[in-house]
């Protein structure tokens, strides 16, 4: 059977299919195993009674249930909940921006598939344009959505080392060089893998960077404010018509209704909106119908705000202090965390690959996310990308200090043993 070049291309095992592969197989054997590395979110109870009330809510109602799971919704997706949510950013964040400034995708996933590609690639007129990412280390998920060849360029970060073990990534505006080739810039924030969160005046100053180059802005707001707010530091959300600003109901505790919002100038909205009828007919439905009565009320920022946020900053708080105690004499460092449910783990010096060490940890049913995949467009040859690891933090305190112990463990016998 002879398959297309994309064909081709997805039926090359890519970085984000090994490890959703491995994530499945771990969950799949029989005993205990330390869940460190996939991005689910944690089951919160307080936010799970939310979200019972609405599908029960959903379930008394004497036709909405029907509707719900009978009804197409247009290409763009849910018009009620589009309506309330624009309502909700335009009064209490004074965005200029109505239903027709957003659209449903399914899963963010899908979001960022049709926005890479209708910036990036190949134009009409025989041109090539690239997506940049001006901070990595940056999202393996983006690596291979691009139907065109390296699709993705990138720049190192500046480090500012803020203690013995604890450092933080900047943009490093002085190389940040935007060309004719740039289709968009991409950055998200909080930052999957690191927890970095740029800073407002780093936003605002690449903002005015892509406005004056006529270059759209996209920000992976998965993890941000104001929902689910995963985030532990001061961070204004923003938005203009040179900004796309991509969110998703997953993070929030609906990972699996695959709900991603695109909010954007009208005719980006209408170009998603157009792709979704060609790919899917119309996004999901149910990860709207739930959440459409919390945005609505503005629930779903103080929810965000006042239980999820707490809750993942304690437990980033915890896995510091357990890397703190079981690295103890090691050389490590470790990324601020200002948001996200990620410990970015940094091991100056390993004398192992981080792949290597992701094999060791899976062999002792540990399962975290090897560092060298979340750099997709840095070409430099940089030993920076092969020394860390992701370790999630949102499993139960039991998984996660047996996990941290196990990989404490391994590096050291890594340290131990004869060159």
């Amino acid at each position: 059977m002879n398959i297309s070049n994309f064909g081709r291309k997805i039926a090359v095992q890519s970085g984000i299919g090994q490890l959703m592969d491995d994530l499945g197989a771990a969950l799949a054997q029989k005993g205990d195993v330390l869940m460190l590395g996939g991005g689910n979110p944690a089951h919160v109870p307080e936010v799970e009674r939310y979200f019972r009330r609405s599908m029960e809510a959903i379930l008394a109602d004497s036709d909405r249930f029907e509707r719900t799971v009978g009804d197409y919704d247009p290409p763009g997706g849910n018009v009620e909940f589009r309506r309330v949510l624009a309502h909700l950013l335009r009064e209490q964040f004074g965005w200029d921006i109505s239903l027709a400034n957003i659209a449903l995708t399914s899963g963010s996933q899908s979001a960022f598939f049709i926005l890479f590609n209708l910036f990036g690639g190949r134009y009409e007129d025989g041109t090539v344009k690239k997506i940049l990412l001006p901070l990595t280390p940056e999202y393996v998920g983006y690596s291979d959505v691009g139907l065109t060849p390296d699709l993705f360029t990138a720049i190192r970060p500046k480090i500012e080392h803020l203690d013995q073990h604890l450092f933080k990534y900047h943009i490093d505006f002085d190389n940040l060089r935007i060309g004719d080739d740039i289709g968009a810039i991409c950055i998200s924030r909080p930052t999957n893998p690191s927890g970095n969160v740029l800073t407002d005046s780093e936003l605002e100053r690449l903002s005015d960077i892509t406005r004056a180059r006529n270059v759209p802005l996209i920000v992976d707001n998965a993890y941000g404010t104001p929902f689910p707010h995963i985030i532990y530091t001061d961070a204004d959300p923003i938005w203009d018509q040179n900004t796309i600003v991509c969110m998703s109901l997953s993070k929030l505790g609906l990972p699996a209704t695959r709900t991603g919002i695109v909010i954007a100038r009208e005719e980006v909205v209408e170009m998603v909106a157009r792709v979704n009828a060609v790919l899917s007919l119309a996004p999901v439905r149910i990860g709207a119908a739930l959440a459409t009565d919390l945005v609505r009320s503005g629930e779903i920022v103080r929810l965000s705000r006042d239980l999820i946020a707490p809750f993942y900053h304690a437990k980033a708080q915890h896995a510091l202090e357990l890397v703190t105690k079981h690295f103890d004499g090691l050389d490590y460092r470790v990324h601020r965390p200002e948001g996200a449910f990620f410990l970015w783990l940094w091991l100056p010096n390993l004398p192992i690959a981080s792949l290597e060490l992701y094999e060791r940890l899976k062999a002792r049913r540990v399962i975290v996310v090897s560092g060298h995949y979340f750099f997709p467009g840095l070409t430099d040859p940089w030993p920076h990308k092969h020394e860390c690891l992701r370790l999630s933090y949102a499993q139960n305190e039991a998984t996660v200090a047996a996990g941290i112990q196990t990989i404490a463990e391994e590096v050291r016998r890594a340290h131990a043993a004869p060159s």
